[in-house]
């Protein structure tokens, strides 16, 4: 299968997935995360394999999803329906993107993201699926729909940071640099972005060194005690609640204003710290 989001390459014993939609700050389109699921199988079923890498191509890892194509389109899509919605048919379609982003974490090789630039709102989801984390010092990383539009699905925050510091993050929409996320225990480091990938491969390289089946026994042992908290559940919950913010009165308004002033101006205003307004009709804002 051509892959038309994300590359797939493989040298020695690591595999490389590079999201690669760099003219648009790899921000996600349908396609992707079915395409990161592609890989991660591919890597997977290679016995070559023994680590994955996850990166993006250009300026920045990912900066969520694509809002050319899910927020500013006066079109129904099952994540943007028109009302009375269904709220199964969005989560049908949302939990499927949700499960092919959490192939990172069910990945039987241990997977290791690298984030420059940017990995905020649904790119923040797939770094935190994957086992750690390098980001650039420099980087940022955070969730803004939390403000309005948008629950993050994989609901990775509160495993990784514990309740306060998730509320701390999800309860303002608030990014981070990559030195405050290591500081806090989101990612495993976080170096100068001229080093960021050296540091990235020689971590892979040491897992790599690894029989892959102690590093899958390892993985799978670990994984275990998350699931055994609830993280199944958890993600349910995450993923209706996530369909109700677009579908809220304040959901609509956004919807609404980003098709009447653009994308760019409703993310410039939902991520300013304004007040949001609420139910109140875009046009009198």
């Amino acid at each position: 299968m051509t892959l038309q989001t994300l590359t797939y390459t493989t040298e020695g014993r690591i595999a490389r997935i590079t999201l690669n939609r760099p003219e648009r700050l790899n921000a996600i389109v349908p396609a992707m995360p079915r395409e990161i699921r592609i890989a991660v199988d591919r890597a997977n079923a290679d016995d070559d394999i023994h680590v994955i890498i996850l990166q993006g191509a250009g300026r920045a890892f990912c900066s969520g999803y694509d809002l050319k194509d899910f927020a500013e389109a006066d079109v129904d899509t099952p994540c943007t329906q028109s009302m009375p919605w269904d709220p199964m048919v969005d989560y049908r379609a949302m939990k499927g993107f949700t499960d092919d982003f959490f192939s990172l974490w069910r990945s039987h090789k241990p997977t290791i993201c690298k984030v420059q630039g940017f990995a905020v709102a649904g790119g923040s989801d797939i770094a935190l699926c994957c086992d750690l984390v390098v980001m650039a010092d420099d980087a940022k990383i955070g969730y803004m729909p939390a403000r309005v539009w948008g629950c993050p699905t994989t609901a990775m925050w509160v495993y990784r940071l514990g309740a306060e510091k998730a509320k701390r993050m999800l309860l303002t929409g608030d990014t981070i640099d990559g030195r405050t996320a290591k500081e806090w225990g989101l990612v495993i480091d976080a170096v100068p972005e001229a080093e960021l990938e050296d540091a990235v491969l020689k971590l892979a390289n040491r897992m790599a060194g690894v029989p892959k089946n102690q590093l899958m026994m390892q993985k799978l042992m670990i994984n275990q005690a998350y699931d055994n908290m609830g993280l199944a559940n958890t993600q349910m919950i995450a993923t209706l609640f996530d369909g109700i913010t677009r579908h809220s009165p304040e959901g609509q308004w956004f919807k609404h204003y980003a098709e009447e002033k653009g994308y760019k101006e409703a993310v410039r205003l939902r991520d300013s710290g304004e007040p949001i307004p609420g139910s109140k009709s875009y046009k009198d804002y």
